[in-house]
């Protein structure tokens, strides 16, 4: 029953959303992927753990170079599964098309000049949040994205059924947002004033929000696993921000 409720999903969420050397699952079964849903903080203490890693350490050389290898790390970390979301989001929903040919574009594996526009400036932005965070700002920021990202695949359709991203919402999603909650409980822990915590976990929602509404309208309704992947990025820079902001 643990191995069941706990070990699996655990398992397939790091799997899913990380690059760590784990075996892969063979198998999927009928809920698992919403079941894995509620231990996407752990990919982000991992995620978060690398890149805040490569910022801690002592390295002999410039500030920006050391940021640029955080993000570089970050990106690999997910195999840039969440930045590709963002570009792919991009060029569909921008495109001044009817919702129909919107969701013909995310599935184009091409990427267009909103997504590559969308892209560049978002790896600008990361960037330049990065040569001035703490490590342990980069931890909370890449915890609350993934903990943020139940409530919008949760409180909008999916835009096609038959979807990993629909699988991952199915099922009690409760659960699965109290789950999320528990994983991510341990960022009081961290060395940032609780009303910085606090806004960086509110700035990461309102983006996460935000962008799946602004999808929806533009999707025809529903949203996709590439939503989610911009939700993602979105909301960890959102959160990056609001730290810095309240210094």
């Amino acid at each position: 029953m643990f191995r069941h409720h706990v070990l699996r999903p655990a398992h397939l969420a790091l799997t899913f959303l990380t690059t760590l050397p784990l075996p892969h699952i063979l198998e999927i079964r009928d809920g698992d992927f919403a079941r894995a849903s509620g231990f996407y903080p752990l990919a982000g203490w991992a995620v978060g753990g690398l890149a805040a890693l490569v910022l801690w350490l002592p390295l002999p050389i410039p500030a920006g170079v050391q940021a640029a290898l955080a993000l570089t790390c970050w990106l690999a970390a997910t195999g840039l599964l969440h930045f590709d979301g963002l570009v792919d989001t991009a060029d569909a929903v921008f495109a001044m098309k009817s919702p129909e040919r919107r969701l013909e574009i995310l599935r184009d594996v091409h990427v267009g000049a909103f997504g590559l526009a969308t892209g560049g400036l978002a790896l600008l932005i990361w960037w330049s949040l990065l040569g001035s965070a703490r490590p342990a700002e980069v931890l909370l920021a890449a915890v609350a994205a993934r903990t943020v990202l139940l409530a919008p695949m949760n409180l909008f359709p999916a835009a096609r059924v038959d979807s990993i991203g629909a699988s991952s919402r199915e099922g009690r999603w409760g659960v699965s947002i109290l789950k999320a909650v528990l994983l991510a409980s341990p960022l009081l822990l961290l060395p940032v004033a609780l009303p910085h915590l606090l806004a960086a976990l509110a700035s990461a929602l309102v983006a996460a929000l935000l962008v799946a509404r602004f999808c929806a309208s533009r999707l025809g309704g529903g949203i996709n696993g590439d939503v989610y992947g911009a939700c993602v990025v979105c909301a960890e820079l959102a959160a990056l921000l609001a730290l810095q902001w309240g210094r």
